[in-house]
């Protein structure tokens, strides 16, 4: 399958703010993102930020150039791959336990979201229809699909997670972003490393890269990882463990050096993951205004259910239809980068592909109610981006053009069972008494995207004296989307069901599983611009200030759309439109305490017009979600990083960050589930008070001035480790102690706001005891969660609007042991 990887391509990205470099070794030879052969002088100013630190420069590459993060005038933040190996942060989802202001969610791999500073893509189902607002990118190649935010990272050198808008500087724009991956390259000499991991739960983990020269002027490197777990909640309706990990990933790179001033660099990369995953658990029900026998506590009492356990923490679940969540993903690359006695010319071609199919319980019970949820989705991208950079005493300059490619064909299926007409059907309807009546009812869906992006981008860096720079950039972005969406819906006797039918039945199935056709499309050109002004105050001390007016491509909806009383679909919310970014941002770096000691400081405020929200509509058994404008959202706040290595011996960090982001205006937003299932209001009448059963609901609520999803006010990373010289088995080395932890407020799970879906703050703390050499060997111990700190990841509100909330536990105590060897 190897074969099916990616031409490359990408982006990166320039946004803003900085948190300290969380690396242990600097990087100080050429990344794949570097235009130049050129390095930055060695020099000893970076604090120790974490595991294993040497203290060196962090180097980066943001702008197209290897230069030390202290000087880059943007907000980043730097974690080094031997960091990220000591930390067990093998993925995104763990990555965001160093990078405060990084969120990330999944309840399967499809959907999984990625936003910084709480914005990014709505919070929710996924609807390819519409772009992420964090790009994912990888040697340059842009990521499309956010599961590849689920998948271990491979061979990693380095992580840099950018933060605010992007887009003069890279191939695709993205609004709130980036986490730009760089991974280890073909080296001239012979190297390799290994690394094996074994924990409780049944953990394995083994990674293994070998690199080396193949003649004078071509060299290569081959690497793989194997992650499995057994899963940490425990079906008693299969007797099995579920939401396990099982994950493989394979990466081959070819260097060819044809002369000294052209690298052509030939990638391809595969990764599988085959977990029986993604269920989750009983948590609580709460009153909604649909009437008492519609809510979850009678529909049970009526057909005998009763949970495995109310105690979510007990980790138990009942689901009885297919779990899967099988995922492919994969592609090549070629990039070529020549340099020229007037700058760096530097062509990234890339196509990726990705494959899922998945099976899932949709209903969250142990009941038959629906027996069949999966969406298998193929999709396949090509990118192509031209750049061209030049760097000179007083002015420098970038400027690229970037093509996008994408093609989604996805077909679902979704089908009742025995239990559906108890559980859907008004209990005092004859029909809801006849299992028959919905038992088969089936959904087939037809979902097709043709995605088109173009766009031309530069930025020009203007140094007015040795202390003063300023860079301005443009961006001309075209989009084109092509939709398209068919429900066939047919029962459980293979009849059509249509709107045109009167029959009882016929209306009652319907009402759960309605047939819909529409297609859509969106086209629209954008112009962007930003401006970034930076003064060196002194050695060591630099201040910067960036305005960027930004936008987020428009989409179309292709999850279906609310319909009218003949089922039509509203075509008005097909499209969606595009946002609108005003963004804010100031900050100074500081290093001090001769160069031992790091404080770095900045704070932004994002506003966004036409925020791209996930919207529900009232459908009884379907939890139909579809994107719609809020009018105005924003976010503000504050992020400081502080980072300290007295010594050889020691070093530490704490980061942190301050983020208000908040609905400035949504006055028809979708109600919460206290507020919704009841009889809409009309003219004269006055919405029940929340969780009234029976009562009268809003057609829609202001939410306005309440908070975002998935976003916590406080949130804090913080590391420390300490060594002392030791000998093992006649080798000279250190035993080392590390301590690493987060700590999270409380944050809201829902897109609007219900006082049942808060998820309470949370604070994890790792630790891990070794000893290493310098020759490169390494053992250690490790355990995370420590404390065994119950915490939910996400929480989830069920179609139906029954009251019930599922969720999904975040891992308990985990424990287990490393080793490692680089020859």
């Amino acid at each position: 399958m190897i074969s099916r990887a990616i031409l490359l391509a990408g982006a990166s990205s320039a946004a803003l703010f900085t948190v300290p470099a969380l690396a242990r070794e600097a990087v100080s030879v050429k990344s794949a993102s570097t235009e130049s052969e050129s390095t930055a002088p060695q020099q000893h100013t970076s604090a120790g930020t974490g595991a294993d630190d040497t203290g060196d420069t962090i180097f980066v590459t943001a702008r197209h150039r290897t230069e030390s993060s202290q000087e880059v005038p943007l907000a980043i933040s730097v974690v080094g791959g031997d960091h990220i190996d000591a930390t067990g942060s093998f993925n995104v989802g763990r990555l965001q336990q160093l990078t405060p202001t990084l969120q990330f969610y999944s309840s399967n791999p499809r959907n999984t979201a990625v936003n910084i500073r709480g914005i990014g893509v709505p919070f929710g189902l996924t609807n390819d229809g519409i772009e992420q607002g964090v790009g994912i990118y990888v040697d340059d190649v842009y990521y499309s699909r956010v599961a590849s935010a689920t998948f271990d990272f491979l061979d990693v050198a380095q992580i840099e997670v950018l933060r605010g808008p992007q887009g003069t500087l890279y191939g695709k724009n993205t609004t709130a972003g980036a986490i730009n991956i760089t991974t280890r390259q073909p080296t001239d000499t012979f190297e390799g490393r290994a690394e094996v991991s074994v924990g409780n739960l049944g953990f394995k983990q083994a990674k293994a890269a070998v690199s080396g020269p193949l003649s004078d002027r071509l060299s290569a490197r081959i690497a793989m990882s194997a992650t499995n777990r057994h899963g940490t909640i425990h079906n008693v309706t299969t007797d099995r463990q579920i939401n396990e990990q099982d994950n493989l990933g394979l990466r081959a790179q070819v260097l060819w050096k044809p002369t000294d001033s052209l690298k052509v660099t030939l990638a391809g990369d595969y990764s599988y993951q085959n977990p029986e995953c993604c269920g989750t658990v009983y948590v609580r029900t709460g009153l909604t205004q649909r009437a008492l026998n519609r809510q979850y506590a009678a529909l049970a009492a009526a057909q005998g259910y009763a949970v495995p356990s109310t105690d979510p923490y007990d980790r138990l679940t009942d689901l009885d239809a297919s779990l899967n969540a099988r995922n492919k993903m994969g592609g090549t690359s070629l990039r070529a980068v020549l340099d020229t006695a007037a700058g760096t010319l530097t062509s990234v071609t890339a196509w990726r592909f990705w494959d899922w199919k998945p099976a899932n319980d949709r209903d969250f019970t142990g009941l038959p109610i629906t027996t069949l949820s999966q969406n298998p989705s193929k999709q396949d991208q090509y990118t192509q981006e031209l750049r061209f950079n030049h760097e000179g005493d007083k002015l420098g300059f970038v400027f690229g053009a970037f093509g996008f490619y994408q093609k989604v064909v996805t077909t679902g299926t979704q089908r009742q069972g025995t239990a559906a007409s108890a559980w859907l059907l008004n209990p005092s309807s004859a029909l809801s008494k006849d299992p028959a009546v919905l038992d088969g009812l089936t959904a087939a869906n037809d979902i097709r995207l043709k995605n088109t992006s173009a766009a031309l981008f530069g930025q020009v860096s203007w140094k007015v004296t040795d202390r003063l720079t300023i860079q301005p950039g443009a961006r001309l972005n075209y989009d084109k989307k092509d939709g398209y969406y068919n429900s066939v819906v047919t029962n459980g006797a293979g009849q059509p069901v249509t709107f045109a039918s009167t029959d009882p039945r016929i209306v009652a199935q319907r009402g759960v599983l309605a047939p819909q056709f529409f297609t859509a499309r969106f086209s629209d050109w954008n112009f962007s611009y930003d401006l970034n002004v930076s003064y060196k105050v002194r050695p060591g001390v630099l201040l910067y200030a960036t305005y960027a007016k930004s936008f987020k491509s428009g989409g179309v909806n292709l999850n279906g759309l609310p319909a009218d009383a003949s089922g039509a679909p509203l075509l008005a919310a097909a499209t969606v439109k595009p946002e609108s970014v005003d963004h804010y941002e100031a900050g100074i770096k500081t290093e001090f305490w001769d160069g031992k000691a790091i404080l770095n400081i900045s704070a932004f405020r994002t506003e966004i017009a036409d925020y791209q929200a996930l919207v529900t509509n009232g459908q009884l058994g379907v939890l139909r979600g579809y994107l719609a404008n809020a009018d105005k959202v924003r976010t503000q706040g504050a992020e400081w990083d502080f980072s300290v290595r007295p010594s050889e011996r020691f070093n530490a960090y704490v980061n942190g960050a301050y983020t208000d982001a908040t609905y400035r205006k949504f006055v028809d937003a979708p109600c919460p589930p206290e507020l919704s299932g009841g009889t809409t209001v009309t003219a004269g009448q006055t919405a029940s008070a929340p969780g009234t059963p029976g009562g009268f609901s809003p057609e829609s609520c202001d939410i306005s001035g309440q908070r975002l999803p998935g976003v916590s006010k406080w949130s804090l990373s913080w590391g420390a480790e300490g060594n002392v010289p030791a000998a093992l088995l006649g080798q000279d080395g250190q035993v080392y102690l590390g301590v690493d932890g987060n700590y999270r407020s409380r944050f809201s799970s829902n897109p609007s706001p219900s006082d049942y879906t808060w998820i309470r703050g949370y604070a994890l703390t790792n630790v891990r005891l070794g000893f290493r050499t310098d020759k490169g060997f390494d053992v250690f111990g490790w355990v995370r969660n420590a404390f065994d700190m119950d915490y939910f990841e996400q929480l989830q509100v069920p179609s139906g609007n029954t009251g019930l909330i599922v969720g999904n536990p975040g891992d308990p105590r985990t424990w287990g042991f490393t080793i490692k060897a680089e020859f």
